[in-house]
């Protein structure tokens, strides 16, 4: 059994004496596992950093063994975050989500390229973090826990959404919450692509997907804790100015 594609670092721990096992997330071939003989030696370890893009050929006698991995590095994304502690956190909060989020070997080239594009932003673009919400967006839509921000769930209004049902996952609008208010998520217009993106805006989101994340996501995988990875990013934007 053998094939050859592209994808993103998620995860990488020693195997033995100098041997490794990485989590790749690959376009065709989804979130896969394999061993990388030499991947602990000083050569290869700094190529096999979370985050960064790689060219594997993996190879096994069955397909449902774990195989090995031969690797080649495509763009090393890791060691241009390192200075910036935002930026670190961002990539380590989406390579852990997507370790956490995604079944084995299921392809989602879309949500690859999306997770690519995103990580390619984190060094270089100060707006990084609003699209890092919308990525979690597509997460929770990758592993059938969409929600709809289209419209009211009450009125069916388009206009003066405000907040987000935590029962049906659907926009309520500021009008339609009335007395319910209190107990609805919040919805920023940077949740909807719109608006002001600061610190606190986002972190306002991240609560409402963090919600979604941890009571439906999380439950359906036998109730894991969310990565402390996403926690560490969140706490960064909430204390921003």
């Amino acid at each position: 059994m053998e094939w050859r594609d592209q994808g993103v670092l998620l995860a990488m721990r020693g195997h033995g004496e100098s041997a490794a096992i990485i989590e790749v997330l690959t376009r065709a071939h989804g979130r896969h596992a394999g061993v990388v003989r030499g991947g602990a030696s000083r050569r290869l370890a700094p190529l096999l950093q979370p985050g960064n893009q790689i060219a594997v050929a993996w190879r096994a006698r069955l397909s449902e063994h774990i195989g090995t991995f031969t690797v080649e590095p495509l763009r090393a994304r890791a060691a241009g975050v390192l200075a910036d502690r935002l930026a670190l956190a961002g990539l380590s909060s989406i390579c852990a989500l997507l370790a956490f989020a995604l079944p084995e070997r299921e392809a989602c080239p879309a949500l690859h390229d999306r997770s690519a594009a995103l990580l390619d932003l984190l060094p270089d673009t100060a707006d990084w973090p609003a699209r890092y919400l919308r990525w979690e967006l597509a997460l929770l839509e990758e592993t059938g826990f969409g929600l709809d921000l289209s419209a009211c769930a009450v009125t069916g209004a388009r206009d003066d959404l405000a907040y987000v049902s935590p029962r049906s996952g659907r926009a309520v609008s500021r009008g339609a919450a009335g007395e319910w208010a209190a107990r609805l998520l919040p919805l920023p217009e940077c949740l909807l692509g719109q608006g002001p993106a600061t610190g606190p805006e986002v972190a306002a989101g991240l609560r409402t997907t963090g919600y979604f994340l941890t009571n439906r996501l999380a439950p359906s995988l036998g109730d894991r804790p969310l990565p402390a990875a996403r926690a560490r990013l969140f706490d960064l934007l909430a204390r921003q100015g």
